[in-house]
């Protein structure tokens, strides 16, 4: 831009002197007459001089022409904000043990989406996001302006588009007919942005999904997965409390050399580490395959891609490895009880075996004292 402006500089100049020999001729022939070589020389430095070196004015005066690092930060600063602005929110709650599916399907049947699988553990709710109750046209079209709910029989709710201050309300609904409410929910959070001018089906991001086309499958796949992580974190904590009953009888054998425990305790520890093994695999259903990923590729590629990123394979292998140890330490103590119980048997033997000895020896003294007399 210096060259420029100094162009413009040189061109002014010259014009000057143009109008300026127009008005006094003789003045500018007389002085051209009697120009020296070292003044036309030094005119051709100047001309060089300005076409050849920027000009020392400042080329930042003008925003436009700067490139200022200020244009470029709010340019940043809209990309991130339209970015954000684009997201859908998704909570995942897992609240309960039990949901009856059934009944909350007959008190929300104007809102039920109808199913596109045959699995029967799950439901989904869809709720209009306009004043007025009933969407437009352009609400239809577009899943992004509706609110979502996908309830699962274990215990889970996952949220769709619902803002912090509405999530009681719906939550409300799914406590009306769950059963084994627990004392602490659980949470977790996510976000879904549909960008039709993706040039792939979807991509993943730092806690969000970016998806060429968001519509009810996209919904139930995405809340499947988030409903099994969630409840597999309740189970996994479940499980860390047995480890760590475990660990404290250990540490106390460790100290005393014994353990005290009642047989009917253990007992009850052995089921539930077999009902927390057969809820992640059986009604969780951590292994099934979704019909709707196992029907299309692009859901599948969602299904995938979500399992990796919450590492869904890993967390259960570190459960089963958990159980595991659990069972090693259940084997170990029904062995010393049941020894126990064979020493305490072995033990009446002896009692018995004794007693009728005495009683052997009692009645030999007394028949032979009988017959002495």
């Amino acid at each position: 831009m210096g060259r420029w402006r100094a162009f413009a500089a040189l061109l002014r100049r010259n014009q000057i002197v143009n109008s300026s020999q127009r008005l006094n001729p003789y003045s500018s022939q007389c002085v051209s007459n009697h120009q020296s070589p070292c003044m036309a020389s030094s005119r051709l430095i100047d001309l060089r001089y300005f076409s050849a070196f920027p000009s020392p004015i400042s080329i930042y005066n003008n925003d436009s022409d700067s490139g200022s690092s200020d244009v470029y930060q709010n340019y940043e600063f809209g990309t991130h904000e339209e970015e954000e602005k684009g997201k859908i929110p998704v909570k995942a709650y897992f609240l309960s043990t039990s949901i009856d599916l059934k009944g909350m399907q007959a008190d929300n049947l104007c809102n039920v989406v109808p199913p596109t699988s045959r699995s029967t553990n799950s439901i989904a709710l869809k709720f209009s996001d306009s004043s007025s109750g009933i969407p437009i046209m352009e609400e239809r079209e577009s899943v992004s302006n509706c609110r979502f709910m996908v309830v699962f029989q274990y215990g889970s709710a996952v949220l769709f588009n619902v803002d912090d201050n509405d999530v009681e309300s719906y939550l409300d609904m799914v406590r009306r007919h769950a059963s084994g409410l627990l004392t602490e929910m659980r949470k977790d959070d996510y976000a879904v942005k549909e960008k039709p001018l993706l040039n792939k089906e979807m991509q993943g991001g730092p806690d969000y999904i970016v998806l060429k086309t968001l519509d009810t499958d996209s919904i139930r796949i995405i809340g499947s997965v988030l409903g099994q992580s969630i409840a597999l974190d309740y189970f996994v904590s479940q499980v860390d409390k047995l480890v760590e009953e475990f660990a404290g009888i250990n540490r106390a054998m460790e100290k005393t050399g014994t353990f005290t425990m009642h047989r009917k305790k253990l007992f009850q520890l052995v089921g539930k580490a077999n009902s927390n093994l057969a809820d992640v695999i059986l009604r969780v259903g951590l292994f099934d395959r979704s019909e709707i990923a196992w029907r299309e590729a692009r859901y599948a590629q969602i299904y995938e891609y979500l399992r990796e990123e919450y590492e869904v394979t890993q967390r259960f292998g570190n459960l089963d490895f958990k159980l595991k140890f659990v069972e090693h330490n259940i084997h170990f103590l029904q062995e010393v009880m049941q020894n126990r119980r064979s020493d305490l048997l072995e033990w009446c033997i002896i009692f018995l075996l004794t007693v009728e000895n005495v009683l052997s020896i009692y009645e030999i003294v007394r028949e032979s004292g009988g017959v002495s007399l």
